[in-house]
């Protein structure tokens, strides 16, 4: 991504600390909610029409390609961009999801690309990037090509989510070879690894909203032990990690894979990945569409703001749902965190519920409509006493497993994070500058997100890139821009200023009428409908075009 900030990643600061989205869909969190059993339900695929449409054609190829001779003037040895991928059954990604990770279904293989580790000598040292993928069904004469897909984090895992929501992408697997993919970094690609189970059990229950001088004190040294422990067990790769350079591997993967232009499926932060690719590499666009979209032009500060709005705007509506008034609503939820942050509450296990804890529970639900039922039955258990299912939330939020085991994308996100921005905000000017505005905006999400553009960053060992995000992409295809007006994570407005950004004749902005932190996974058939006819027909509907 040419230039970037901090605070605006897809899915958002990862609740407890920081960042809120370890999961990058609407889907996938629902999906693990109901596997906590603590809600869920079916998603709504009332057939919709587009309030305005329009046809068109998107780049691509329409049937299958002899694979693209490797690029002389990518400035790369042939022996990268014409490498021959090894495909063979899947190993559980263990990496991804600690003990209870799935293995595959035997439609999907896997194998591993070599990329450069630095890009400044790309006849250097390489690091793999592992991939798995489904074969298209309909036959090489309608075969498009491959399609990639990025769920978000940044720190997601696309080999483990993927095959996990394979069923969500079928009308597509007929002309696409399905491919996900995980970034530099991230789980089975050389994976950044900060620290062990035990102290990440701590980090998550400290207070993320310091009133007072020891837990500020406390605040800081576990952001510096952070950063301490991802140089000594990941320094070699920290300073490679960045956007910038997972979108050079992008172009890398296309060439391995076949394709003359890359067609690619982006949600939350994979929009911002794909906005970049689009800026580095124009000539190469085919098919893009991005979905819970990062607003580019935002700062750090701009970003953490915008999140604090977008989620005081979910919780708002989901209060409004349930029969009270968004004021109602907020002050239930600060009473219970007060409540908390002077005594946690008790939960299964022997384990507690702290403020920190019980704010990514009430969270990680805001993602998905379909979850708020989850919400509502945690606010009252919390309020009788039992902090157990908020800690369920929050567990499934940071992906902590039945055996307390974590997967590392947390670990992954905030290295990715921190290797783009430049950004490094004092706890002085949170104090001065920050904290007051941000609460303004939300009384329940605004003080954590301002405390954590201090925290995310502080003591990092390797400077950040940049300090803004370029995503002009002059001369590229047509890009698809699919935004949700109810989107928590990455609020609506971020996707308008996309397309803006993208460039006239290549953004091409949808509205998405409806909840959720991504829209193509609500199963709307209007926005399904867009999507799929862009990706299959290559027809690009009317900028402006509203699905409800």
């Amino acid at each position: 991504m040419a230039r970037r900030g901090a605070a605006r990643r897809g899915a958002g600061r990862r609740a407890g600390h920081t960042r809120a989205g370890a999961r990058a869909s609407a889907l996938a969190v629902a999906a693990v909610l109901a596997a906590a059993t603590v809600g869920g339900c079916a998603t709504n695929t009332e057939p919709d029409r587009p309030e305005a449409g329009g046809t068109g054609s998107a780049a691509g190829p329409t049937g299958s390609a002899r694979p693209p001779a490797p690029d002389p003037k990518s400035g790369l040895p042939a022996a990268l961009t014409g490498q021959k991928l090894v495909w063979k059954e899947c190993a559980p990604p263990t990496k991804a999801q600690g003990n209870e990770a799935q293995r595959p279904g035997r439609e999907w293989q896997c194998a591993t690309a070599e990329v450069p580790l630095d890009y400044a000598a790309p006849k250097g040292e390489t690091l793999g990037i592992a991939l798995v993928r489904a074969r298209a069904t309909g036959g090489d004469d309608k075969r498009i090509g491959s399609l990639l897909f990025n769920f978000g984090g940044p720190g997601g895992s696309g080999v483990a989510s993927l095959p996990q929501m394979g069923d969500l992408f079928a009308a597509l697997r007929e002309r696409y070879d399905l491919v996900g993919f995980d970034p530099r970094g991230v789980a089975e690609s050389s994976e950044v690894v900060c620290r062990d189970d035990k102290e990440t059990d701590v980090s998550l229950a400290l207070d993320s909203t310091p009133d007072t001088p020891a837990e500020e004190r406390a605040y800081f040294a576990d952001a510096k032990a952070f950063g301490e422990g991802c140089a000594k067990r990941s320094g070699k790769i920290l300073p490679h990690v960045g956007t910038d350079d997972a979108a050079r591997d992008l172009d890398v993967l296309r060439q391995v894979l076949g394709d003359r232009r890359l067609h690619y499926f982006g949600f939350s932060y994979g929009t911002e990945l794909g906005g970049v690719y689009a800026h580095l590499f124009p000539g190469k666009v085919g098919r893009l569409v991005m979905d819970a979209v990062v607003d580019p032009s935002a700062d750090g500060v701009a970003g953490a703001r915008n999140q604090a709005l977008g989620f005081q705007r979910a919780l708002d509506n989901y209060s409004r749902s349930s029969g009270a008034s968004a004021e109602a609503g907020t002050d239930r939820v600060r009473r219970l965190l007060d409540r908390l942050d002077r005594k946690p509450l008790p939960a299964s296990g022997g384990r507690e519920l702290t403020q920190s804890l019980a704010l990514t529970g009430i969270i990680a639900p805001l993602y998905s409509k379909e979850s708020w039922p989850a919400l509502t039955r945690a606010l009252k258990a919390a309020e009788d006493g039992d902090g157990t299912l908020l800690l369920l939330l929050a567990d499934s939020y940071n992906d902590r497993d039945s055996q307390g085991h974590y997967s590392t994308a947390h670990h992954s996100q905030r290295a990715i994070s921190c290797a783009d921005t430049a950004a490094r905000p004092t706890a002085e000017q949170v104090r001065a500058t920050h904290l007051a505005d941000f609460r303004k905006v939300s009384p329940v999400f605004g003080p954590f997100l301002a405390w954590d553009l201090a925290g995310w960053c502080a003591s990092w060992p390797v400077r950040g890139a940049h300090t803004d995000t370029d995503v002009s992409a002059p001369g590229s295809a047509p890009v698809l821009v699919v935004g949700g007006t109810g989107d928590p994570a990455t609020p609506f407005e971020g996707s308008q200023r996309m397309a803006e950004e993208l460039g006239k004749g290549v953004g091409v902005h949808v509205t998405f009428r409806g909840e959720g932190h991504g829209a193509y996974p609500t199963g709307n058939a209007c926005v399904v409908r867009t999507v799929n006819a862009y990706l299959l027909d290559g027809r690009i509907p009317a900028a402006g075009t509203v699905c409800s």
